[in-house]
């Protein structure tokens, strides 16, 4: 699976990114990276051979320090929307998974900081998390 497709007559740019949906007390666990004005779920691009699932928890380890099994994540929903910092009309789908772990998270790597949010705090993220906040709602996970 392609991770950004780019340059295609006809074809919209799209980046493939895996998440790590982390609920607790009704509240979602984001991440800020620096340099960025938005804010995300861990997670990131899979590398080659890798399942969306091996990269949510690769990533998850990366940005917030909790070491995730992929055979304990499970899909929660894939969310379509426009890219965050990427050239217009690029697309993202973002494959999210749910897992538990009662390790504290701790910013590391590229993330300057680390929220808990409810849907009140949308106006933060980026248009994906929006959508995800929403699914998350409707799913009677957080506020």
């Amino acid at each position: 699976m392609t991770a950004f497709n780019a340059g295609t007559p006809g074809v919209v740019p799209e980046v493939v990114a895996a998440a790590w949906v982390c609920v607790r007390d009704r509240r979602v666990l984001v991440v800020r990276a620096h340099n960025s004005d938005a804010f995300y779920l861990p997670g990131g691009k899979p590398e080659a051979g890798e399942t969306h699932a091996e990269a949510a928890a690769r990533e998850s380890e990366e940005e917030v320090g909790i070491a995730l099994r992929a055979s304990d994540l499970r899909l929660f929903r894939t969310i379509e929307a426009p890219a965050h910092n990427r050239p217009p009309g690029t697309r993202v789908r973002l494959v999210c998974f749910t897992g538990k772990s009662d390790a504290t998270p701790a910013a590391a790597n590229e993330i300057a900081e680390l929220a808990w949010f409810t849907s009140a705090d949308a106006p933060h993220c980026a248009p994906a998390i929006r959508l995800l906040l929403d699914e998350l709602v409707s799913a009677d996970l957080i506020d």
